[in-house]
């Protein structure tokens, strides 16, 4: 057959040796019948051949060819002898590299001959293929330094790490298990298994700084993004209840028993702000500070007071989770004047949620969870995300921030006022039907507008 890879043997190249492995592998495939049936000899003739008595003539070894495939014959005759044959082997066992590229040509042409081809390089020539794209990370070391410490806070494209909790968790499992190792294949293949995926995380946050400061090729990086799986977040439906008996309970008992731990438990339901902010925003209470709010090009108050509420602009940004205003009643404004002149509060939001604890009161963090509750039951969801700074949820069309704001503005005495009606909470609620209590919509930035929305002096 014209182009078959028996054409292209040199019989004459084969040794002695290989011409009775050749016959042998026949035999072993057809049987002794068989055999002689398609190599057109006796019996006797081929137990010469293949004791070595007599010489097999190319005859015999072309028709014993023909019942071979390929591979079969390169086992049978050996790789060195069988590439001899073909003329890609000369006689001192140098290759021929102009027979061999084009014989690589031409199986690049063919998918299964290609995918043979990638396979086989990968399988045996995995690190020099690593070289030759720029993908080695050959004596990198990992060390943590000031530097990681900053790319992490500032330096990532998406989501920063801003809490000194999540660094130095970050620094001792980095200690532990990474530092000082080498970057090698196989460390990544270990990270790559490993459960922890805080971990996997704190990893490839690593070598994106290797990338930044091109320790390692964009290559490499790409190769490790891919190997290396990032923690998964699972998100679920988890039932949170919460009682209101037990919250009017709850504010009651802290009302005749703590009046620190009522304010803030005050500021989370009214503002659905969580136990965190509702501290910091009571330890930095600052009415009368003047700062620029993001979209708003002139300075502005931080508290501004309506018709019987109060927005006071918090401006969290230092962690993961932003505050950007906090609305209260004037009852609760009342209440953190007076208790802020009096002493401060402390900075740990766990020793609240463990004074709630040991009395058998509803837990801090459950009282964003109860203000959601009821916000969405009195007011539209988007001005509800806004209350709760939740901004991250908002789609395009609702982020136009001047309208929400007003909005807000609008719509908070309804949520005051189902805040009194189910769970007893005193005065601050306030449902104005007047159009000088209504909120000026901060469609421009004028002096006169932003006076008229409480944010800068008449």
């Amino acid at each position: 057959m014209p182009g078959d890879w028996r054409d292209s043997v040199r019989v004459g190249a084969l040794s002695a040796e290989s011409r009775r492995a050749i016959l042998e592998a026949v035999r072993s495939k057809l049987g002794w019948s068989g055999a002689l049936a398609a190599l057109g000899i006796s019996r006797a003739a081929l137990s010469r051949y293949l004791s070595g008595e007599r010489a097999v003539p190319d005859e015999v070894v072309r028709r014993a060819l023909g019942q071979l495939e390929e591979e079969e014959f390169l086992s049978a005759a050996g790789s060195a002898e069988g590439l001899g044959s073909l003329g890609l082997v000369r006689g001192d066992g140098s290759i021929d590299y102009g027979l061999l590229s084009r014989a690589l040509a031409v199986a690049s042409r063919d998918e299964y001959a290609r995918r043979l081809i990638l396979e086989f390089s990968v399988r045996n020539f995995r690190e020099e293929l690593r070289r030759m794209l720029g993908i080695s990370a050959a004596g990198v070391r990992l060390h943590w330094d000031e530097g990681f410490e900053t790319f992490l806070r500032e330096g990532k494209r998406r989501r920063k790490v801003r809490t000194d909790g999540m660094i130095r968790y970050y620094r001792n499992l980095f200690a532990r298990r990474l530092e000082g190792r080498e970057l090698t294949p196989e460390l990544v293949e270990e990270v790559a298994a490993d459960e922890n995926g805080w971990l996997r995380n704190v990893f490839r946050h690593y070598v994106g700084y290797l990338h930044r400061r091109r320790a390692v090729s964009p290559e490499f990086l790409g190769w490790v993004l891919e190997a290396v799986p990032a923690r998964s977040y699972h998100l679920d439906v988890r039932p949170y209840r919460v009682d209101e008996g037990e919250a009017r309970r709850t504010l009651e008992f802290l009302r005749e028993n703590h009046q620190k731990y009522y304010l803030l438990y005050r500021l989370m339901l009214e503002g659905g702000l969580r136990v965190e902010h509702a501290l910091r925003l009571a330890r930095e209470f600052a009415p009368d500070e003047e700062v620029e709010v993001p979209g708003l090009d002139l300075p502005v108050r931080r508290l501004a007071e309506l018709e019987g509420f109060a927005r006071y602009y918090c401006g969290f940004r230092g962690s993961t989770k932003p505050c950007e205003w906090a609305y209260m009643s004037a009852e609760t404004l009342r209440m953190l004047r007076e208790l802020g002149e009096l002493a401060p509060f402390g900075p740990d939001h766990r020793v609240v949620s463990r004074y709630a604890g040991r009395h058998g009161l509803v837990l801090p963090k459950m009282m964003r969870k109860l203000s959601w509750r009821i916000m969405v039951s009195a007011v539209p969801r988007e001005v509800a995300r806004f209350l709760q700074s939740r901004l991250g949820e908002l789609s395009v069309s609702e982020a136009r921030y001047e309208d929400l704001l007003s909005e807000a503005d609008a719509a908070y005495p309804r949520y005051l006022e189902a805040l009194r009606a189910r769970l007893g909470l005193r005065g601050g609620a306030h449902t104005c039907t007047d159009i000088t209590c209504a909120p000026a919509r901060l469609q421009s930035d004028s002096p006169s507008s932003l006076a008229r929305a409480g944010l800068l002096p008449a």
